[in-house]
């Protein structure tokens, strides 16, 4: 007698139409997972990501802001999926300062709310959620690890710092299958424009061809640790799929000065960075120091997990991906 065929499993996506939504769900289609992805509203607008992977009919989207337990818990009991990945929330430190409100409630409190949907759904379900270096502050000098002292500097990272605490408070408490990836910067195509690094190659790009003249940024001194997006969606995934649940650092473990992210990028479309590039202080965000440097040793060991890409590969990528897009633009106007 032959066994029925299993039904692929379900994997959850809130915020699956931002930039790592859209990888996630493009690399869990390709293992084999029905995607399930929640975004505050379903307009053309926002599936733009979702279109550019090929991967937008291939995921059942449910409009939902995460704003109350019973709603979390409905989707949860719906779709039974065996993970959530938790991508949702307002993903700008410096628009933090202008709605605090918003912030906090849509990465703390939803966070907060996903836990308790979790507690008293009928289907078991693992939980990832999205964190964010910004919650260390600027002051450490040695590498931080998920167990070095928080000191946020905006309203973004103490929402983020706020969730971070409550997942293993609700973790140590409660016995749920859920962690915490703390994110460090991480970049692609995908990035929306107001992005520095895309707005830093767009602006590049429009130079090298003449379509625009100059570039205006703000403090070219900071330094972050830069990765390719794609690759840190996977270690999402290795995350879920662990004996146990353990928070980890997602990063490089390279820090880069944007000067230099900025003399990469001119250099690679053939310029020199100095003729065009023009400091304006109306683009320096207050608190906005260097990050602190990644241990990423215990992501190596234990998650068995490496960032590859580095600065020149991904400056290259998203250089060939805004002509790619820029010539596809030019062939259907």
């Amino acid at each position: 007698m032959q066994s029925e065929p299993q039904s692929p499993p379900t994997a959850m996506i809130t915020g699956v139409t931002g930039q790592d939504g859209c990888y996630l769900a493009a690399h869990l289609i390709k293992h084999g997972y029905k995607i399930v992805g929640t975004t505050r509203q379903i307009s053309a607008n926002r599936l733009w990501g979702l279109k550019q992977l090929g991967i937008c009919n291939k995921i059942t989207l449910e409009s939902s802001c995460l704003d109350n337990v019973e709603q979390i818990e409905k989707l949860i009991d719906d779709y039974k999926p065996a993970m959530i990945f938790h991508l949702a929330g307002q993903s700008s430190p410096r628009l933090s300062f202008g709605l605090e409100k918003e912030t906090f409630e849509s990465i703390a409190g939803s966070t907060q709310r996903l836990l308790e949907a979790l507690q008293k759904a009928t289907t078991p379900s693992r939980l990832f959620v999205a964190g964010s270096c910004e919650m260390f502050g600027s002051s450490h000098q040695q590498p931080v690890t998920c167990t070095s002292r928080c000191n946020p500097s905006n309203p973004y990272a103490v929402a983020k710092e706020l969730a971070f605490r409550t997942v293993r408070d609700f973790r140590d408490r409660h016995g749920l299958f859920a962690c915490t990836g703390v994110l460090f910067n991480h970049e692609s195509p995908l990035r929306p424009k107001h992005f520095v690094t895309q707005k830093i190659i767009a602006g590049a790009c429009s130079i090298a061809c003449g379509q625009q003249k100059d570039l205006h940024l703000g403090n070219l001194s900071i330094e972050r640790d830069w990765g390719w997006a794609p690759e840190y969606v996977v270690a999402m995934n290795k995350m879920l799929a662990r004996e146990q649940p353990e928070d980890f650092l997602l990063a490089t473990g390279t820090r880069t000065p944007l000067h230099t992210f900025v003399s990469k990028t001119f250099e690679a479309v053939g310029l020199s960075w100095q003729d065009y590039v023009f400091y304006d202080k109306q683009f320096v965000r207050s608190n906005d120091g260097c990050h602190p440097p990644a241990s990423v040793h215990e992501t190596t060991e234990n998650l068995g997990w490496t960032a590859a890409v580095q600065i020149p590969e991904l400056i290259q990528n998203m250089i060939c991906a805004h002509q790619k897009r820029v010539d596809q633009t030019h062939l259907t106007s």
